[in-house]
Order: structure tokens, then C-alpha cells, then sequence
């Protein structure tokens, strides 16, 4: 089927009204949705000294200072929080404290400390669970003491 230039225009013409009727439907919708926000407002000016509130406040779990308990590993400190966790950690063999140190707080991968002490990745994974099992068995201890 040819297209004549009366089908054009009929086209173009369709289509404009289209579009106007998709814009004049967006203005309502905007502007209702503009009218819901203001009914839910409240102006700022009502506020007096009176009634003022303060919009924020603070915390004080912050303001009092933890204890520190710095540790040294692998030549580097790490200041620690918890008193029980630096008693066990320091009862380790150096070596177990060191794989520990470069697991958690060197970011090293099994691979990488596996490479470091010339053992494969599962050997590595074995002693940072032995480690790691050492240590719970300290904390439980430590904890007894407590008690």
C-alpha cells in the first residue's frame, strides 16, 4: 500500500494529538501529586521557642573511651578492645599468632600464606583452623576464669 501525503499528515497528526494527550495527563498527575505533598506539609514558622525541639541528638555510647590493649605481630601493633581476645592471642605459639595476624588483619588468602611458610593452600587452611581452634579453646578458658 503507497503512502500518500494525506496518510502522512493523518499520521502526523495522530500522533501529535497523542503526544498532548500523554503531556496534558502528566501536568494533572503532577500536579496532584503536588497538591497530596502540601495537604501533608508542615510550615516551619509555627515553631516557637516554646515548642522547639532539637532535630538531632547525641550518643553517648561513643564518649567514653574503650580500653586499649595493643599487641604486637609480624612487627606491626594491633590495638585491640577486648582484653580476653589480646590474653588469648598472646598465649599462642608466634606462629599461630602470625597466621592469625596475616588471615584477619592482613587480608592475605590461603594461597598467599600457604606461599609465605612453603606449604600448599589446604596445609595453610589447616593451621589457621588449628589456630583459630586454639584460641576458642583459650577464650573458653579465660571465660571460665572469669566466672
Amino acid at each position: 500500500m503507497p503512502c500518500t501525503e494525506a496518510y502522512k499528515e493523518h499520521i502526523m497528526y495522530t500522533f501529535n494529538g497523542f503526544c498532548k494527550t500523554v503531556i496534558r495527563f502528566a501536568a494533572i498527575n503532577a500536579w496532584r501529586d503536588r497538591s497530596r505533598r502540601r495537604q501533608k506539609e508542615i510550615s516551619l514558622e509555627y515553631l516557637t521557642e516554646e515548642k522547639f525541639y532539637p532535630l538531632g541528638t547525641t550518643d553517648e555510647y561513643f564518649e567514653a573511651p574503650y580500653e586499649e590493649y595493643p599487641i604486637t605481630i609480624c612487627g606491626q601493633t594491633v590495638i585491640l578492645t577486648n582484653g580476653e581476645l589480646a590474653a588469648a592471642l598472646l598465649s599462642l605459639p608466634e606462629r599461630k599468632r602470625e597466621i592469625i595476624f596475616l588471615y584477619f588483619f592482613g587480608d592475605y588468602t590461603q594461597q598467599e600464606i600457604g606461599e609465605m611458610y612453603g606449604r600448599c593452600r589446604s596445609t595453610a587452611w589447616h593451621h589457621i583452623h588449628s589456630a583459630l581452634q586454639m584460641l576458642y579453646e583459650e577464650m573458653e578458658v579465660l571465660f571460665r576464669e572469669e566466672s
